[in-house]
């Protein structure tokens, strides 16, 4: 059921925590950056990436990137597979009570700066808590407080100030929670925040969404609708970074032509200066990735952000068990 604009009551009151501290938005960032991350792998040179990153999937013990150090960002986007325990019994891949480890353990070894998910339910946001104690997020389920799945932004507070932020729905009245009017059966959400970033005083906009799997319409209208919001709305003139699962192969769809191709974006894939991974497929469904398959997740960018190393992390457990039917894209980026 479509409900309409009351909808900022409605999520304030259902969504401003998420679990346990996890939740406390943008007002709540600590006032000093002194204790801002500095950790382990990305100085002023691309790190390199484990052998199991190169060649056949592995659970190697070195990040793929890990914490960001100086002035660079750390960027990962995850569709972390919604929990279906209902549906799933022990031993199979889906099964979300033996994923979440192994989905913890890829967290913490990669300390991103900036995460965006996909396809998160309100009680998988524990998980990622536990692996990044010290992030927040910004976001609600697309169907409004904590229902339903959500493209939720989590960001390290020591890092960033979160200055403003929104969600909106991917329809023809995007105030209306839980609206869908372009084809798609399933509602689509946009999360945006605009940012400062505490250790050099630049702002920044970020950007997490996940794109309809059905409606190629959808997903073009949903690609106009994002340019639309950094290139004319509240967005526009900032150093922006885009995260998401678009349901669509890069280089070779409507939404990354409005996105990229014609569009204000560049893909990191194509414009970083190091790759520390082969060009895996993005969605294997819990098989081993393809080299050259389909790139539906990305990271993009504007031009005035400079990525320097980009992968695509095909961790998996010792037992040889992936966290999610996705595997994560990751970059380092700066802003110029």
């Amino acid at each position: 059921m479509s409900r309409s604009v009351n909808r900022r009551a409605l999520l304030t009151g259902l969504g401003t925590s998420a679990v346990g501290g996890l939740g406390a938005v943008a007002a709540a960032g600590p006032a000093s950056a002194a204790g801002a991350s500095t950790g382990t792998a990305t100085g002023s040179a691309a790190p390199t990436a484990p052998a199991g990153h190169h060649g056949r999937p592995g659970h190697g013990d070195a990040p793929l990137i890990g914490r960001a150090r100086g002035s660079r960002l750390h960027v990962m986007t995850f569709n972390i597979r919604m929990e279906n325990t209902a549906q799933t019994k022990p031993g199979e891949a889906d099964h979300w009570p033996e994923r979440e480890p192994i989905l913890v353990d890829l967290l913490e070894r990669e300390q991103p700066t900036i995460l965006g998910i996909q396809e998160g339910k309100y009680g998988q946001l524990a998980a990622i808590e536990q692996a990044l104690p010290h992030h927040r997020m910004i976001g609600y389920g697309r169907q409004g407080g904590s229902a339903d799945e959500y493209s939720a932004i989590f960001y390290d507070p020591r890092r960033l100030r979160v200055l403003e932020w929104d969600q909106f729905w991917l329809s023809d009245t995007p105030d209306v929670i839980g609206s869908a009017t372009w084809g798609n059966r399933v509602t689509r959400i946009v999360v945006w925040a605009r940012m400062q970033d505490r250790r050099t005083g630049r702002e920044l906009a970020m950007i997490n969404t996940h794109f309809d799997h059905e409606s190629e319409n959808a997903r073009i209208k949903s690609a106009q609708a994002m340019v639309d919001l950094f290139s004319d709305g509240a967005l526009e003139g900032l150093p922006t970074i885009v995260t998401g699962d678009f349901n669509s192969p890069a280089e070779d769809s409507g939404a990354y032509t409005t996105l990229v191709g014609d569009g204000p974006m560049l893909d990191t894939w194509s414009s970083a200066r190091k790759h520390l991974t082969r060009d895996w497929g993005t969605f294997p469904g819990y098989e081993d990735p393809v080299e050259g398959g389909d790139r539906i997740d990305w990271v993009l960018t504007t031009d005035d952000v400079t990525a320097h190393a980009v992968g695509i992390n095909v961790h998996r457990s010792p037992a040889g068990r992936y966290p999610s039917d996705h595997a994560p894209v990751q970059a380092l980026i700066s802003l110029h």
